[in-house]
């Protein structure tokens, strides 16, 4: 099996990008990150690519500061790479318009709700997390989605529950959550390296089983 090129996207210390380096690096997901592009210049993920020597390149307002033009350099550097698919792993800017047409169902965003619920604009990071506890909700989560013109809005490919425990603050929760991101991003990486990700209007549908922790699912689509 032939391997995907992966883009990877980032703003923050990209634990959920290290989580998808380990499992290429462990031979589970057939696939090479061939570029992280931080939106901050001191975003900890750089350093973490760099370690594993991997391309890592600051595209943000310091140095691109006009938003299209910040675009349009990123679009360039994913067409000269030959990307198949763009990681969106905790990445906090706009992607452009042309961009997501071009990789339609090729852009994968990790969020730490289960959307429906707790997304959109103005929910990320502690935010989100914050309004769970504010609302009273007995259970949260995670999904991995592809990426469409709205916020948070695109096909579910997975998602994992996590259960909100009473006395819970945002930064347990958010400990407890990102640790099903984990197991979910670098998965969902997996079955569309393996070609086993089928979309179908907003469904996406799974060829074969497969596990999340010990829980197995199978859709049987052949």
């Amino acid at each position: 099996m032939s391997k995907i090129r992966i883009a990877a996207l980032v703003s923050g210390g990209g634990t959920n990008l290290q989580a998808v380096i380990d499992q290429i690096e462990a031979g589970n997901i057939p696939a090479s990150i061939e570029v992280v592009v931080s939106s901050r210049e001191d975003a900890y993920a750089l350093e973490r690519a760099r370690r594993h020597g991997i391309e890592h390149l600051y595209i943000g307002s310091k140095n691109f500061p006009n938003l299209k033009e910040r675009n349009n350099k990123l679009k360039k550097i994913l067409e000269e790479r030959e990307i198949d698919l763009i990681l969106l792993a905790g990445y906090m800017q706009i992607l452009g318009g042309s961009i997501i047409e071009k990789y339609r169902n090729r852009i994968i965003n990790i969020h730490p709700s289960l959307i429906p619920s707790f997304c959109g604009q103005g929910f990320y990071g502690e935010h989100v997390h914050r309004a769970v506890l504010e609302y009273g909700v007995k259970v949260t989560g995670a999904t991995v989605h592809f990426v469409d013109e709205g916020t948070d809005t695109g096909p579910i490919i997975l998602q994992k529950a996590a259960d909100v425990e009473a006395g819970d603050t945002v930064e347990s929760l958010a400990k407890r959550v990102l640790a099903a991101e984990h197991e979910l991003l670098p998965l969902a990486v997996k079955l569309f390296a393996e070609g086993r990700l089928l979309v179908e209007g907003r469904i996406v549908r799974i060829k074969g089983g497969y596990f999340i922790g010990e829980a197995c699912f199978d859709q049987r689509i052949r």
